[in-house]
């Protein structure tokens, strides 16, 4: 019996021991999993942070309401405060967006579109603040040549000069976002070899790649894509009224051109009690002029539109990023409304397959923009999805070190 229980006090010493080791074992790989989960979760939050910001920006700018543990998890408040940026050519009237205790936040300008207001433009404004509410600095300098309705050179040296003065500022390059076609300014602007250090990425946003190709649009309503087939639409009033407004010279006489040109000015700033004044004003030639180049689809206004394009061919190209992109190493994203038509969406795919594999880093062609709006006809929640992706990864970019 002494033998027997001997035994058995073995066996069940060793059956414990064994427990022992493995509940000692399971606790070691439950340990070991914890710290793995924990690792991939820390690993993963950049990307997961920069995705809930994506989905905090756009709803913002859209007007929605922002989900409560959204806000809570990625958003702080937000200081504003007036600038004057100094460049070679004079200061330049600017605005900081600044996350409140992120001083070593990263940068990033966003240039506003054709609009008299320009840096004041509500949907600017909105957008800046909720870049900043996640955590990027974000300067608005004033392009004064395309705040009034003006695509020209001048905007791209004070887009270089804005970089350099914010790179400075915070001591690393910095991202350029470029609306409408103060993008396709952004482009030609980072492609000079004496300020691409100051750039870390381009976003060019519903932007050109060739000014003549657009201008041409606006004629025909047609461009030719890359892969040889045709976007066909109708082009909105508002482009080539720009390009009239912008060479009036061309398109009516001296004495007449002062009276006619605050009439398309209001028309363009969509006042209409001032530009019923302005139209009062002008005599019975003038009011016949004005009624003319108000009617861009008219073959006579197109006549004239053609016959300025011409006149100003080496201008347009300098504004153009195409020919300047195949050696272009700054990263560049690119996000275009498949149904803009005042620069039709063609002009990103040009610029796609002209850019180096190894610097286009993004490009979508969404149906969710129109032009610079989220207005877009019925998005699927894959297109929904596809944009909070690019815009995550442009997030994601901006505050990479």
């Amino acid at each position: 019996m002494g033998t027997t229980d001997g035994t058995v006090h073995l066996i069940s010493a060793s059956r414990a021991n064994k427990s022992s080791l493995t509940a000692i074992a399971q606790r070691k790989i439950v340990a070991l999993f914890t710290v793995l989960v924990v690792a991939l979760a820390a690993a993963a939050w950049p990307f997961t942070r920069a995705h809930l910001q994506a989905i905090a920006v756009l709803r913002q700018v859209s007007g929605q309401e922002v989900p409560w543990i959204v806000t809570k998890m990625v958003t702080v408040p937000v200081h504003i405060e007036d600038v004057q940026v100094q460049t070679t050519t004079g200061a330049v009237r600017a605005r900081l967006y600044l996350p409140q205790q992120r001083q070593d936040a990263p940068a990033l300008i966003v240039l506003h579109g054709v609009h008299h207001q320009g840096i004041d433009e509500p949907r600017l404004k909105n957008f800046a603040v909720a870049m900043a509410s996640c955590g990027l600095q974000v300067l608005t300098p004033e392009l004064t040549g395309i705040k009034d309705y003006h695509i020209d050179y001048n905007s791209v040296k004070v887009i270089d000069e804005s970089a350099r003065w914010f790179a400075q500022r915070t001591a690393a390059p910095v991202g350029v976002m470029g609306l409408s076609f103060s993008g396709g300014l952004a482009l030609v602007a980072a492609a000079d070899p004496e300020y691409k250090s100051d750039f870390k990425f381009v976003l060019a946003v519903g932007s050109q790649d060739s000014m003549e190709h657009v201008a041409t649009y606006y004629l025909t309503g047609r461009e030719v894509r890359p892969d040889g087939t045709t976007e066909q639409l109708a082009p909105h009033e508002y482009g080539p009224l720009v390009l009239e407004y912008e060479h009036l010279e061309d398109f009516v006489a001296g004495q007449d051109e002062a009276a006619i040109r605050s009439v398309l000015q209001q028309h363009l700033y969509e006042d209409k009690t001032a530009e019923a004044l302005a139209a009062d004003r002008l005599n019975a030639r003038q009011k016949a002029e004005a009624m003319q180049l108000m009617d861009s689809s008219s073959a006579l206004t197109k006549a004239m539109l053609a016959s300025s394009s011409k006149k100003h061919i080496r201008e347009m190209d300098a504004l153009s990023p195409d020919g300047k992109l195949q050696t272009m190493t700054t990263p560049v994203y690119l996000l275009h409304g498949r149904g803009d038509n005042i620069i039709p969406s063609a002009e990103t795919m040009w610029m796609a397959g002209e850019l180096p594999s190894s610097t286009l880093k993004e490009v979508l062609i969404s149906p969710v923009l129109s032009h610079l709006n989220m207005d877009g006809s019925k998005p699927s929640l894959v297109d929904q999805w596809k944009i909070v992706h690019f815009f995550a990864v442009v997030m994601h970019t901006a505050e990479r070190k």
